[in-house]
């Protein structure tokens, strides 16, 4: 189903027209749309506002008793999150500390924009986002001052200084995917530049890039972070180097979108394509981790492709931003230190998963096909955050033009 203009990019699109409202506002000096609120370090805890916007607020004085008893007194607090998961983490939350915690699946560019009008008129429903869309976040609800990134001192010292800022809770996966039932022996890509071969054209599955913000993320993380590999692998294929000064980031992605992919609207439907049980057809996608609960509960034949070079897809972290107007500061500080225990990311982590406090297991389930999400998946790296949102359009642009 092939589309450049689908519900999600339309809400993107009008998301940066939202923080761009946001911005003219600042700009003309309407001081109370833009100003920090003082919710950031105050009640139970004695963070201070930052002075880098991306930089993480550490409450050196947090203690857990006191912000739980202030959290009680404020009652609720609502998280969005692109997962329908949320659910399941507010609903453990809620029966740890008898604090009401309501989640509400939202996709990331409906979250910016709503987040951002909030912002701007005062009255905020969403406390904390789990937030997918890390170079929108440092490019746009940070420095607006729309979100701010909240540490507990308390676990500050286990989280590495690079997940810190901003906070990131978790990481998943979109993995390379065939159907094992389709091929018996094995997954039928041996390179990641086979996608972009004739014998390919057409059969490749994902979510319309456009729609989903991290796999323009992995384009163009693909030219900062993967460059190396991924010439390594084009040199294997090919047996030739690519040109120099050209990027292998570009090359490969130009090359996937003129070979005729099929785009789709949703991951379901990409792992359909593939997988359902009475797909006849010989595919290849890219899915989300999550979507191998449909081995279990709707019978897919699905299989990550391991060995593929250079990579069997990508881990894409998540994080966690509190609204700075938020009415209900001390549950939603509460509810981020949650979601840095085991108790709290155990609630998403059922399909597998990396959690961004390492001092806590990871999660226990394993897609078939994947044994090592460091080794076999591309890391995005979270320094390239500003970069990888300053050349969004560009990697758009480039995926637009090429993709017929």
């Amino acid at each position: 189903m092939p589309s450049n203009t689908s519900e999600p990019t339309r809400n993107r699109r009008a998301a940066r027209r939202g923080v761009g409202a946001v911005a003219l506002v600042c700009a003309l000096g309407a001081g109370a749309a833009c100003a920090p609120s003082t919710s950031e370090g105050g009640a139970a805890g004695t963070g201070k506002d930052a002075t880098s916007p991306a930089k993480a607020v550490i409450d050196s004085g947090f203690a857990l008793d006191q912000v739980i008893a202030a959290a009680k007194k404020e009652g609720e607090v609502t998280v969005y999150d692109s997962t329908g998961d949320v659910t399941k983490t507010a609903a453990a939350f809620t029966a740890k500390y008898g604090i009401k915690a309501t989640g509400v699946k939202s996709k990331v560019g409906e979250t910016l924009e709503k987040m951002t009008r909030e912002n701007q008129s005062g009255n905020i429903t969403i406390d904390v986002t789990n937030y997918e869309d890390g170079p929108s976040l440092v490019g746009q609800l940070l420095p607006q001052k729309v979100v701010y990134t909240y540490l507990p001192g308390t676990v500050a010292g286990d989280i590495p200084a690079e997940a810190q800022n901003p906070l990131q809770v978790l990481s998943k996966g979109n993995l390379w995917v065939y159907n094992p039932k389709l091929f018996p022996k094995g997954c039928p890509v041996h390179n990641i530049w086979d996608l972009t071969d004739p014998a390919w054209k057409g059969k490749v599955a994902l979510q319309d890039p456009l729609g989903k913000p991290n796999i323009v993320e992995f384009f163009n993380q693909l030219k900062s972070v993967g460059d190396d590999k991924l010439r390594a692998a084009y040199k294997e294929k090919y047996k030739k180097e690519i040109p120099a000064g050209e990027s292998a980031g570009d090359t490969w992605v130009k090359g996937l979108a003129k070979n005729s992919p099929i785009v789709t609207s949703s991951d379901d439907d990409a792992a359909a394509a593939v997988a359902a049980p009475n797909q006849t057809k010989p595919r290849f996608a890219l899915v989300s981790n999550a979507k191998f609960r449909d081995t279990k509960d709707k019978g897919y034949h699905m299989k990550v492709c391991t060995g593929m070079q250079p990579w069997s897809g990508y881990q894409y972290p998540k994080y966690t931003a509190i609204a700075k107007k938020t009415k209900h500061p001390n549950a939603a500080k509460l509810f981020v230190y949650f979601m840095l225990t085991q108790a709290g990311v155990d609630t998403q982590m059922d399909t597998g998963g990396v959690p961004g406090n390492p001092k806590l297991k990871r999660g226990a389930f394993m897609p078939a096909g994947l044994t090592d999400w460091d080794k076999q998946l591309l890391v995005f790296d979270p320094a390239r955050l500003q970069s990888d949102f300053d050349n969004l359009q560009t990697m758009q642009d480039l995926w637009r033009l090429n993709h017929g």
